[in-house]
């Protein structure tokens, strides 16, 4: 058995800053350690858990990337090919990357179709394993979504420092919402860490009078 390759994402669905894709590529032997490791789906893992288990997981896999998908270019996708397209082409060119024998992704949408559209994208040599929840599943991937998470979680942190506390970024978020609001009537603006084709800013934007570009 060749080198496998677990590709995840963290903050794909929120409203204030990047996404962060992650694939991380493991033998069989390291995808056995990982199980034994106990890891799973990052967010059923506490913060100082994930944390933990970033030492072991560099030590036991072959090799990771990451990739950080800034507002801007998610907009761009979300209002023209759609957000699951922009996705597929950033996975693609991971696994093009690595170049495993096996690429497992965490989908959006129907795994079925996602998995078509990324083996339109890739060489015919590659066996590509698209589901849902992967990241329950398979370890590599479970991997691969605990070290995105770790860095859209230091990427978000970053962000506090600059704009102050607004909570974790998403929409669900009193503390995000409340955040934008005020920012909106101080700043007649948005910060460009903000996703502007969500309609949770397209509504902010109607409610407070507000154009909705950046600063």
């Amino acid at each position: 058995m060749g080198a496998v390759l677990g590709i995840d994402e963290a903050g794909r669905g929120c409203v204030i800053g990047p996404m962060v894709i992650c694939g991380v590529l493991a033998d069989e032997e390291a995808d056995k350690l990982l199980a034994q490791l106990g890891i799973k789906d990052s967010k059923q893992l506490s913060p100082i858990r994930r944390d933990a288990l970033r030492p072991h997981i560099l030590s036991i896999i072959r090799n990771h990337k990451l990739v950080e998908v800034e507002p801007f270019e998610i907009d761009q996708s979300v209002e023209t090919s759609g957000l699951n397209v922009l996705e597929a082409h950033k996975m693609a060119a991971m696994i093009a990357h690595f170049q495993p024998s096996k690429a497992i992704v965490d989908a959006p949408g129907r795994g079925e179709s996602y998995g078509k559209l990324l083996s339109h994208l890739l060489p015919g040599h590659i066996e590509i394993v698209s589901q849902n929840h992967a990241d329950k599943t398979y370890p590599v991937v479970s991997a691969a979504s605990i070290l995105a998470k770790l860095r859209r979680d230091e990427l978000i942190g970053h962000l506090h420092q600059e704009y102050g506390d607004f909570g974790s970024g998403y929409s669900f978020d009193k503390k995000t919402i409340a955040f934008l609001k005020v920012w909106c009537e101080r700043h007649h603006a948005l910060p460009k860490c903000v996703r502007t084709s969500w309609k949770t800013v397209k509504r902010l934007a109607n409610m407070t009078r507000h154009p909705m570009f950046k600063e």
